[in-house]
């Protein structure tokens, strides 16, 4: 997926500042049914990956209904197994992205 086809979703903070962040990727578990979403923030280059310098956020979502026909529903990671899997899914997408540039 390149850069101008990823979604793009509108973050407040505690302060109620909205900040914007690019979809990296989704995917759903299929022994719970549960989905997750990771984010990075826009204007952060995908090079940065390889160099952890790029803040990447993981959150559960649900696709909720919304005036434009899409919404999605952010909740947090509470459990360190999910953690744990969300960092797994993570690794195995950047090493892939390693491979795609080979």
């Amino acid at each position: 997926m390149t850069q101008e086809e990823r979604e793009r979703i509108i973050i407040p903070d505690e302060n109620g500042d909205e900040h914007l962040f690019e979809e990296l990727f989704k995917f759903t578990v299929d022994e719970t049914g549960k989905n997750y979403i990771l984010l990075v923030p826009v204007g952060d280059s995908e090079e940065d990956l390889e160099d952890d310098m790029q803040e990447v956020i993981a959150f559960q979502y649900e696709d909720k209904e919304g005036d434009d026909g899409s919404d999605l529903a952010l909740m947090p990671i509470e459990t360190e197994e999910e953690w744990a899997m969300v960092e797994e899914m993570f690794n195995t997408f950047v090493e892939e992205q390693d491979e795609e540039e080979e």
